[in-house]
């Protein structure tokens, strides 16, 4: 039976007894501990693992622009683009699936370093591709090594954050992947093959850094800090058994949510710079200037629909931005070549659709389960989430735009908002700052 999100029943007794100890938990951390917080050790690893996290975007996203440029050299038709999408993160699904497991077991930092070093080595042998077969397996082994670190990022920024500083560190640490990965990168990128330099060396770029992140990460993340791990608000320390986050309510329908919104991101991702260049015939630079838009859409919405839900609560927010998304759709399909336009559609598409993609992974999940669970349920939620919005849905927006035409690829976003817009209404809020306030209201009028 699906259980709702409990509480202990005797919290309320368990809150007074500590406030008269002078022991409150804040976000799982003891008021008098947070008061001794490390906060050089914090900053320092939240720049770690903001780079890292950015750098996982930018080897996936990168190959956005160099798509078109690449089709051309290795004849690829939008069907094998989808497919080269789709391998990446059909293998960062699996991957995340069970290294969220076992990230609990053996801790964030060898997960995050491992992971670091093998998907910035693979980048630069992207480059070294000759067809279709050969990229998709190199894609596929960087989606295994990124997997990796998804669930393990998210965790270690729990970890190292000061309890009232989770919420803002994390917003941060998620806004890294789109803004470096889908806006910066892309801009860079086209920039660098505007200029006549070979798609192949540009690949090879993007391993120096990564190797060094790896490198300054080994040496300042701690093996293990369990801190501020405790922070969700079901207070129970037990250990559990790796499916038992499925008996929690809101696990299995924010997996099916954010299944809707990954279906609009990353059919987007896939086949956005076709569409500008084979469809609305934009130069390269122009599409390299209206693509940056998904990463600077996402990186905003990222951190500004985490604040708001913080206030307004998980579940409206996901519910109107989910309608707005689903409007942004229609007109970015609807809207011809002018730059600006599309640049403003595309930009506010993916500010919704990652804003919910972060409210249900890093908010609605750990905060829907115990504590010793969230690596677990992080885990399970990326790698189904990933395998259908960020695998299959690539590889059918290609067989549409190959089979029926590109435009009509915007079909399958439209799809995943209705599906996101209706799952969200059967959630069941999980905002501390809304929850306290309903569980006051119901001992007022209970007195």
């Amino acid at each position: 039976m699906l259980l709702p999100n409990p509480v202990k029943q005797n919290y309320d007794e368990e809150i007074e007894t500590q406030r008269a100890t002078n022991d409150i938990h804040i976000g799982g951390v003891n008021g008098k501990n947070t008061k001794h917080w490390d906060t050089a050790h914090e900053f320092k690893a939240m720049v770690l693992l903001v780079l890292g996290w950015g750098l996982v975007g930018v080897d996936r996203f990168m190959i956005m622009p160099i798509f078109p440029v690449m089709a051309k050299e290795l004849a690829l038709n939008y069907k094998d683009i989808g497919v080269i999408a789709g391998a990446l993160s059909l293998a960062w699904g699996a991957s995340a699936f069970f290294t969220g497991r076992l990230t609990d077991l053996i801790g964030t930092k060898k997960v995050l370093v491992a992971s670091l070093i093998v998907f910035s080595l693979l980048a630069g042998v992207s480059g070294l591709a000759t067809g279709l077969v050969g990229l998709v397996i190199i894609r596929a082994m960087i989606g295994i090594a990124e997997g990796g670190y998804a669930p393990a990022g998210q965790i270690a920024t729990l970890q190292v954050s000061r309890p009232d500083r989770q919420g803002r560190n994390m917003g941060i640490q998620q806004m890294a992947l789109p803004l470096l990965g889908m806006a910066l990168a892309p801009l860079f990128v086209v920039q660098l093959l505007h200029a006549g330099l070979s798609w192949r060396w540009v690949f090879a770029l993007v391993m120096i850094p990564g190797l060094l992140v790896a490198a300054l990460m080994a040496k300042v993340l701690r093996a293990k800090s369990d801190e501020a791990i405790e922070h969700t608000a079901i207070h129970d320390h037990a250990d559990h058994k790796w499916f038992d986050v499925f008996n929690y309510r809101n696990v299995p329908l924010q997996i099916v949510m954010v299944m809707g919104w990954m279906s609009c991101e990353m059919s987007m991702a896939a086949m956005m710079s076709s569409y500008l260049t084979d469809y609305l015939h934009l130069e390269l630079v122009q599409m390299g200037f209206v693509l940056s838009a998904i990463g600077f859409g996402a990186a905003a919405g990222a951190v500004v629909l985490a604040t708001l839900s913080d206030y307004w609560g998980r579940k409206p927010v996901t519910f109107i931005f989910g309608i707005v998304d689903l409007c942004a759709v229609v007109l970015l399909k609807n809207c011809g070549p002018d730059q600006t336009s599309l640049f403003l559609y595309l930009f506010l598409v993916l500010f919704c659709s990652q804003g919910l993609i972060t409210i249900g992974i890093c908010l609605i999940t750990s905060e829907s389960v115990p504590a010793k669970l969230i690596g677990a349920s992080n885990g399970i939620t990326i790698g189904i989430c990933e395998i259908f919005g960020g695998g299959i849905v690539p590889i059918l927006s290609g067989f549409i735009a190959h089979k029926i035409g590109i435009e009509n690829f915007f079909y399958l976003p439209m799809g995943g908002c209705i599906l996101g817009i209706m799952v969200c209404l059967f959630l069941q809020e999980t905002a501390p700052r809304i929850v306290a306030a309903r569980e006051a209201a119901a001992r007022a009028l209970a007195s």
